[in-house]
């Protein structure tokens, strides 16, 4: 029996190894095991976990142990497999079906602990691949799986000076027309989706779907958006596919979290469905895109924070955009409507998201946001209102129901004005 540390352990090793550093990106390591079986490793203390393959716990670290195993194509989509494990496999059997050169090099487990100084197992020749900075696929059986469309997209966005094999590019189109995307199921999807949303540069993962087709099958709405005009006078870049690519770098330059950066994708899909003679105006987009945001939600079944996130954002950007020139009646109207008073934590993630909007345009990158310093303002001055005292005089005075929370609100409209310098909410505007 013999133990070998595979993947992403050791690329990542080897890439900080050329560049000169220690800090090595991949912090979890995966260990292949050749001329066991089942029955060992349980002998051993290990744990099995696997429901498809034989995958095991160590005992003490809780690392993955894998069997060595080849896999057979027997139907389509990425579950269509029958997994053969034995201890018969070879450790190079088993690195040839793996999805990338880089992903497929091994480590014998005595020297895993510095696989940048130890005897590479590199069959595919994955230590050159990623000297020269490129994406390939190991073997043709790459093609049997359409998750790997999703992976390779995903490491782009994780290493985006790294460009993708024409081979390999034109064996993603091959797939796509097949039909293989589209046996994946919607958890699949999101949970590749959501890890390339938060790589080091997310535009790189869309850019590679576009490139193959797959993003046409997976997100229309998205795809759908290269093209497509806007006002030069705001949008320099004018495209907004490519706006929409350089609002997500922006995201990934400002370290938001998935939900920001979901609801940047999700932004501006309605400006697709703008029609042809009212171009490049897009009156009306932000409900166009909440409406067809939706659907991407159920379709791909995006968590509840993030759905509910992007929805607003897709319907205020606009308003938050211009909520410079709002007095405190529009500001707090503003507020209510994005529920910012009971949820602040998500408030200032859709200003967040707004900011990643406004500057995520060509020449504007490092423009001032000073609508998201005001707005959070506007919500501390609002949040300031004894709600329960004002609350108790209305009931004290007979009133109830919409009649206390009118009293409520009228507070929070003096509360902003009196922030905004004006003694009268009307002086502050409307």
């Amino acid at each position: 029996m013999k133990t070998y540390l595979v993947g992403g352990a050791v690329r990542d090793a080897l890439m900080a190894h050329a560049a000169s550093t220690t800090e090595a990106s991949h912090v979890d390591r995966d260990w292949v095991v050749v001329g066991a079986t089942p029955e060992a490793m349980v002998q051993q203390g290990f744990l099995p976990v696997g429901r498809d393959f034989p995958v095991f716990l160590h005992p003490d670290t809780r690392e993955e142990y894998a069997l060595a195993r080849t896999e057979r194509k027997t139907a389509p989509g990425y579950r269509g497999f029958v997994v053969h494990a034995e201890p018969g496999v070879t450790l190079e059997e088993d690195l040839a079906r793996r999805d990338l050169t880089i992903n497929a090099m091994a480590v014998a487990a005595d020297e895993a602990n510095d696989p940048a100084r130890a005897q590479i197992v590199d069959p595919h020749n994955g230590r050159q691949d990623l000297k020269n900075r490129v994406l390939r696929h190991v073997t043709g059986a790459f093609a049997e799986d359409p998750v790997r469309i999703l992976r390779l997209a995903r490491f782009a966005a994780r290493f985006p000076d790294f460009s993708v094999a024409p081979e390999t590019l034109s064996l993603m189109r091959d797939m796509v027309e097949h039909g293989e995307v589209d046996h994946l199921v919607a958890e699949r999807v999101w949970q590749e989706l959501s890890r390339g949303l938060m790589e080091q540069r997310p535009s790189r993962m869309f850019e590679v779907l576009r490139d193959c087709g797959a993003l046409k099958r997976l997100l229309p709405e998205v795809d759908r958006l290269w093209g497509v005009p806007q006002r030069a006078e705001y949008h320099p870049e004018i495209d907004t596919g490519v706006h929409l690519m350089m609002v997500l770098d922006m995201s990934a330059r400002l370290a938001a979290p998935l939900p920001v950066r979901f609801a940047c994708l999700g932004h501006d899909l309605g400006k697709g469905s703008t029609p042809a003679d009212v171009l490049p105006r897009h009156i009306g987009h932000e409900e166009r895109s909440a409406r067809l945001l939706k659907g991407v939600c159920e379709r791909l079944r995006v968590p509840v924070d993030c759905r509910e996130l992007a929805d607003v954002v897709a319907r205020e950007h606009g308003n938050i955009h211009r909520s410079e020139t709002l007095g405190a009646a529009a500001l707090v109207r503003l507020l209510e409507r994005c529920d910012a008073l009971r949820k602040p934590a998500r408030f200032h993630d859709v200003l967040l998201a707004c900011e990643c909007d406004a500057r995520g345009r060509l020449g504007m990158s490092e423009i001032a946001y000073p609508q998201r310093a005001r707005l959070a303002q506007a919500l501390v001055w609002a949040q300031s209102v004894d709600t329960a005292r004002i609350a108790a005089q209305a009931q004290a005075d007979g009133l109830s129901g919409p009649k206390v929370g009118d009293q409520i609100h009228k507070a929070r409209v003096m509360a902003v004005a009196q922030g905004l310098g004006a003694a009268d909410p009307a002086v502050a505007g409307d």
